[in-house]
């Protein structure tokens, strides 16, 4: 088959941004050169690779296979031009890194001193909920993942690299005589906790359904900020990671509460697929983030 790099980076920018229009801005061309090479392929390939649907593209089953192959011929490629400058003692490269949300409380700054040390590599950072993150992961389209609470149906080399204590908070001004001494007085109170299918949502449906105990939930939100100002507006308790709200100011006009099995045990885990090949760049910020943690965790 006659087919060019260009239009395979067309139908992967397509399957990322769902639109021809908006994939010929991602890779600087006109929508109707976008089109036109998108058509071509189909016709080289012999087969419907998209269609449009309610005004939106869709990838074919055969569009879908092609994007999952020209992803890994690009990782290939990047691997050995990687590998090439490791060879020449150069330090430049591309990392793509995909983390939850909660992880922004953290991983900038990490990522900071990589690229301090670093700093030829292009770095890719893509902050989202544990869906999309899982997402990411399934699709192998990023070097390493991190997430509080990895998929147990994907095969996964898995380090856990740092601690994700999860935390009880109150307002600040809730009396003494309100605030609960233990899991059970808790769940007496109505709850503010992070949506279904988070990482700090799944910790705490786990304690509580290993409890035999059903929370009254008040709301679900997608936000550790939202939590915050929510307690801090007295609608009710929540239940965040550390990572979230550390350091605590007066101006919170919040508090942790200091409860029997709280804070829960959790950890981040730095993840990637147990087939794939790290390349030289993304095998050295892993062992930065590792090495890292050590020295966090030596240092308290």
């Amino acid at each position: 088959m006659d087919v060019s790099l260009k239009q395979l980076r067309l139908l992967v920018a397509l399957a990322d941004s769902g639109s021809i229009s908006a994939a010929a801005r991602l890779l600087h061309v006109t929508q109707p050169t976008a089109s036109m090479q998108l058509k071509a392929l189909s016709e080289v390939v012999g087969l419907p690779l998209h269609e449009v649907i309610g005004k939106r593209v869709h990838l074919t089953e055969a569009g879908q296979a092609l994007v999952e192959t020209a992803r890994n011929m690009q990782q290939s490629w990047e691997d050995f031009t990687q590998q090439a400058d490791a060879w020449r003692g150069l330090s430049r490269g591309r990392l793509r890194v995909a983390v939850v949300s909660t992880a922004k409380y953290f991983m900038p700054r990490l990522i900071g001193q990589f690229c301090r040390t670093h700093p030829g590599i292009d770095l890719s950072l893509e902050i989202l909920n544990r869906d999309g993150v899982v997402t990411r992961l399934r699709e192998n389209r990023d070097d390493l993942y991190i997430m509080s609470q990895p998929p147990m149906d994907i095969p996964l080399e898995d380090s856990v690299f740092l601690p994700n204590p999860i935390e009880v908070i109150a307002p600040a001004d809730l009396p003494s005589d309100q605030l609960p001494n233990d899991l059970a007085a808790l769940l007496q109170h109505q709850l503010i906790l992070r949506e279904p299918g988070s990482g700090t949502r799944m910790a705490v449906d786990r304690c509580l359904a290993n409890a035999g105990l059903i929370p009254r939930i008040r709301l679900e939100l997608g936000s550790n900020e939202a939590i915050k100002e929510s307690v801090a507006g007295g609608l009710g308790l929540g239940i965040v990671s550390r990572h979230a709200i550390s350091p605590l100011t007066p101006s919170d006009n919040v508090v942790v509460l200091s409860l029997p099995g709280f804070p829960l045990p959790a950890a981040w885990h730095l993840v990637h697929p147990a087939s794939k090949r790290l390349s030289p760049v993304a095998q050295a910020f892993k062992d930065h983030l590792l090495l890292a943690a050590q020295q966090l965790s030596e240092n308290g």
